[in-house]
This record gives structure tokens, C-alpha cells and sequence, in this order.
């Protein structure tokens, strides 16, 4: 039996400091003429991201797997939200999420772009490659590695999915 999954839980300052890291890699990688945010968890540090990098071509996608026992990790998304192929077409896009767990999430996103005709480049804040469900596939950028599930800034308020976290340090 696994012990308890350790739990990090950031403030607006390390999202700051996450967003620093990352911005140099970007604007060294070249332009981009479009950011994709993936809800719910890519929209504020895509927004951050897009305004530092000057992007004004926002887009969001919204991806759901199925919970269902029978399919696990491998289920098929359902798209419930995402742009038309002109809007991406020829565009070099940057895809935004929070956090790369298993990666379907990020991975069924940039398949779709690329098959839009668009150039997906991926990133997230936190990469867990300990998670991962691809071997040979990580995010183009990530600005942390971990193994701990990340508690961002912007869902404190929301609670926190009742995680037994006891009194959280803030970092």
C-alpha cells in the first residue's frame, strides 16, 4: 500500500518565481502567435505567460476523461471545448496547463493542434515524470520536476479537494 502523497502547497510568489523561470526559455525558443490555455488549470499562468510574451491570439481548451473504471488511464477525451482549426491554423502555439501528471491531458491537446496545421509547443509549470504515462514524451517546457501534488494559489479558496493536508505550509 502506497503512504500518503506529499502535497505542495504554493503562493503567489512561487508562481512569480515559476513564471520567471520559464520566461527566458520562451522568449529564446522564438515567437509565438498564439496561446492555447487549457482549463481550468492553464488559464492563469497562460494568461500570465501570454501577456509577458506579448501574445494577443488566446484560445482555450477544455478536456475531460471519463472516470470510469473499466478504461483507467487510457480513456479517450471528449473535447468540450476547443478552437476551430482557422483559429490555429499556421500558428505557432503555445500550450498552457498547469501540471504534466500522466500527460494525457497536454498530449490529446497538442494532437489536436497539430492536426489543426498548427505548431504545438507545450508547457506546463510542474512536470511529474514520475506520473507520466509517456516514456519517451515530457512537455517542451516546464519550469519544475516533482512528485508532489501541487495546491497553486488559485485553488485554496476552493478548497482543497478534501486533501487530508493537516495545517499546509505556504511556501
Amino acid at each position: 500500500m502506497k503512504g500518503p502523497m506529499k502535497h505542495e502547497v504554493l503562493s503567489w510568489a512561487d508562481v512569480d518565481r515559476l513564471i520567471d523561470l520559464l520566461l527566458p526559455r520562451l522568449r529564446a525558443a522564438g515567437t509565438f502567435d498564439a496561446v492555447l490555455l487549457i482549463t481550468r488549470g492553464g488559464i492563469i499562468p497562460g494568461g500570465l505567460l501570454a501577456e509577458a510574451l506579448d501574445v494577443k491570439h488566446l484560445l482555450t481548451a477544455a478536456v475531460d476523461f471519463p472516470a470510469t473504471a473499466s478504461a483507467g488511464l487510457m480513456a479517450w477525451p471528449t473535447f468540450l471545448q476547443f478552437p476551430d482549426t482557422a483559429l490555429l491554423r499556421d500558428r505557432r502555439t503555445l500550450i498552457v496547463d498547469d501540471v504534466w501528471g500522466s500527460g494525457r491531458t497536454s498530449t490529446a491537446v497538442r494532437s489536436r493542434v497539430e492536426k489543426a496545421g498548427a505548431e504545438p509547443v507545450t508547457c506546463v509549470m510542474h512536470y511529474n515524470p514520475y506520473r507520466s504515462l509517456f516514456n519517451h514524451l515530457e512537455p517542451d517546457f516546464y519550469a519544475a520536476v516533482t512528485d508532489s501534488y501541487i495546491v497553486y494559489p488559485w485553488e485554496i479558496d476552493r478548497g482543497l479537494r478534501d486533501l487530508p493536508l493537516g495545517e499546509p505550509e505556504i511556501n
